[in-house]
């Protein structure tokens, strides 16, 4: 399911699963969680991370280990059997956001918590990935950004540009109501342990500092349950309802494409992108959510005129999505066509990383800086290699070379008199690795 092998009788039961979900659409399962016994936990403890922070009860993941058979038969003992099972609150760290000015909170769940996640997980998956749309790529298997940045590309392409609603949920993950997430999920599990379980997650509590705290809404911090709960309560908001009561309204194309919280919509006609803007908001707040009124607005994006230079009125807006800034630009061929290039934000956010590590790794040897900051490079062009972004692939190469002498010079006093046809030379012996596209958008 996830891209790993899989002993052949979890496989055998996740198709079950599947295949029970699939002749009962719409329906309540009432028989899920006897599925889960001790091979099942012991396939979601193989899936389960083991080099994440340790949460509030201070255990790793190799003492853990250390007794696993008998700690994974006392975990399903206490979670099959009702009130033994008690969730351990989330532990609350803030970590710098990319420039260093910010922080964002991340939850930490203690280990044992996170492979009995990942086990209701795996159920609920295999019951969900029957009912979710094509729209719909965040947080599924074999689906990723990457997909849904492409299947933008082609409905734009294909509409000539059109609208785009490009929309933002305040806060989402932290705004999901506890017992509207209930509603949604008891139209399809009915299963009182699996419930009783999520129960007991959403009601854990936060700790911080020492203290904790119990918020009524959010789906739980950092847990691998998190993000499919997310994506079934935006199936029922977003997804189900635009597809089915909102496309057969309107009277030109269009198409949604989500990732996690992060969507747009493209509309053939201008008419039928502001009847969905006037309502979309209305839709949000019946579920408790609220749309970010800054960051979602309706961007025309018409394609440029052919033959000739279009003027300041007839210039199409940008939009971003997944870390990308998409926009019309000319081809190798001189066509107008849709490109995307990194966000600025996130250039400047790359930079800003690049230069932090050399300087706190300047003592190093050229040669194992050069090391890491090429794997840094790849890494970044493993996302951001994409058609058509090759001159901000070639920017963070400029920067990156520049902060690397900056921070070089300030190895010792002698290192200060280094100048640029010095740092030729080092970048010579150590040729840093070129711009690469790895995701094309004319995919064979």
């Amino acid at each position: 399911m996830n891209g790993t092998s899989t002993p052949a009788s979890i496989s055998t039961k996740l198709e079950r699963i599947a295949k029970l979900a699939k002749q009962m659409p719409g329906a309540p399962l009432r028989t899920l969680a006897h599925h889960i016994d001790i091979e099942w936990l012991r396939e979601a403890y193989r899936r389960t991370r083991k080099d994440g922070a340790v949460g509030v009860d201070g255990q790793t993941a190799t003492e853990y280990a250390a007794h696993l058979e008998g700690n994974l038969r006392s975990l399903l003992d206490r979670a099959k059997s009702g009130d033994h099972y008690r969730a351990p609150p989330v532990r609350r760290v803030h970590i710098p956001k990319g420039d260093g000015s910010k922080t964002r909170p991340i939850g930490i769940p203690t280990f044992e918590d996170k492979v009995l996640q990942r086990s209701v997980a795996m159920v609920l998956e295999a019951v969900y990935e029957q009912d979710f749309l094509a729209c719909s790529y965040g947080f599924r298997p074999g689906r990723g950004a990457h997909d849904a940045l492409q299947a933008v590309w082609e409905q734009t392409m294909s509409m000539d540009g059109g609208w785009v609603l490009e929309a933002d949920i305040e806060g989402f993950f932290d705004a999901i109501d506890h017992a509207r997430l209930r509603e949604v999920l008891q139209k399809r599990v009915s299963d009182g342990v699996l419930l009783r379980l999520i129960g007991k997650w959403l009601n854990a509590g936060v700790m911080e500092e020492g203290a904790i705290y119990h918020p009524d809404s959010g789906t739980p911090q950092g847990g691998v349950i998190s993000p499919l709960l997310a994506n079934v309560f935006l199936h029922e908001v977003l997804d189900v309802w635009f597809e089915r009561e909102v496309k057969p309204r309107l009277k030109g194309r269009a198409s949604l494409v989500r990732y996690a919280d992060d969507f747009v919509i493209v509309f053939a006609l201008e008419q039928d992108a502001r009847r969905v803007e006037e309502v979309l908001g209305k839709r949000f707040a019946k579920y408790g959510l609220r749309l970010h009124p800054e960051k979602t607005r309706l961007v025309r994006f018409e394609r440029p005129p052919r033959g000739r230079k279009p003027e300041r009125h007839e210039r199409p807006d940008t939009f971003d999505l997944l870390g990308f800034t998409l926009h019309w630009g000319k081809s190798r061929k001189g066509n107008w066509v849709v490109q995307r290039k990194t966000m600025s934000s996130r250039l400047t956010r790359a930079r800003h990383r690049i230069s932090m590590w050399c300087r706190d790794n300047r003592h190093l040897p050229i040669k194992e800086q050069h090391v890491a900051l090429s794997r840094k490079l790849r890494g970044h062009d493993a996302y951001y290699g994409v058609t058509g972004n090759i001159r901000r692939l070639e920017l963070l190469r400029f920067w990156l070379r520049r902060d690397w002498l900056k921070w070089l010079r300030r190895r010792s006093r002698a290192a200060a008199r280094q100048n640029w046809e010095w740092m030729e030379g080092v970048l010579k012996r150590f040729p840093l690795p070129p711009p690469t596209i790895v995701h094309s958008v004319y995919r064979t």
